[in-house]
């Protein structure tokens, strides 16, 4: 499924300087077990967890993050229990309601990706309106991935670049890395240069899976209700001490 988004990011990655990464991806990971810990249900972990991704796309602006993707939720996930799923979406409905004007406040785009028609009509409206009502804003963006996976995503780029093979419009041996990048859900999108997980885990479980090919990645063991803007801010001073050759050999000079 392309999604048919005009973007622009030249003078977004301007904003970033040199060291500091101008796309971060966040696998938010933990509420549910957050929630655990202290007796509560998932929902209060999921609404804890919210509160903590407000606080961390405010912290983006501060500390010069301009383009933030946050794994929000993923294909997967519909297979949570349906009590689970309606509480998250709810929360869903209930952010683009209430802090919609956050957005332009702030002069943050957003968008979405992901197979937004698994998503209840409602939702979709939502996303529509937000998304149309700051299609003009330059400052920053946020890229929310829900209902995403990246196989997915994989899957429907080629079979859109299949379409247009059977239609004889694409020749099998013109297609290279730039047009699978191209036929992503988003594929104006600049890769990510960082990659955050929380919870303690070390995977991706489908997060970018094509534009990670050479992110770096941090892994913090809180749960993600825990985590703070100082340890965002520190996962930034830590990216600026990696060392990207991107396959290259250093220069010794």
């Amino acid at each position: 499924m392309e999604q048919d988004v005009d973007l622009s990011f030249e003078a977004l990655l301007t904003r970033a300087g040199q060291a500091n990464p101008a796309h971060v991806g966040l696998i938010m990971d933990g509420n549910g077990r957050w929630a655990q810990a202290r007796g509560l249900s998932r929902a209060a972990g999921h609404e804890a967890g919210l509160k903590a991704f407000r606080a961390i796309l405010n912290a983006s602006a501060t500390f010069g993050v301009p383009i933030l993707t946050v794994y929000a939720f993923s294909s997967e996930n519909w297979q949570r229990p349906a009590q689970e799923v309606q509480a998250i979406m709810a929360l869903f409905v209930d952010y683009l309601q209430d802090y919609r004007h956050e957005f332009l406040e702030q002069d943050c785009r957003f968008v979405v990706t992901g197979r937004r028609e698994n998503l209840a009509p409602q939702i979709q409206d939502l996303i529509a309106l937000a998304e149309q009502e700051t299609r003009h804003c330059k400052s920053r963006l946020l890229n929310l991935a829900v209902s995403y996976g990246g196989r997915q995503e994989l899957t429907d780029a080629m079979r859109a670049l299949g379409r247009k093979i059977a239609a004889g419009d694409l020749d099998p041996e013109a297609i290279d890395v730039a047009m699978i990048s191209e036929n992503l859900y988003l594929g104006a999108l600049p890769d990510p240069d960082l990659i955050i997980r929380t919870s303690g885990e070390h995977r991706l479980s489908g997060f970018l899976l094509w534009q990670s090919a050479y992110s770096e990645f941090l892994f913090h063991d809180a749960l993600w209700p825990d985590f703070t803007p100082p340890m965002f801010h520190d996962s930034l001073e830590q990216y600026r001490g990696r060392d990207r050759r991107f396959g290259q050999v250093a220069d010794a000079s």
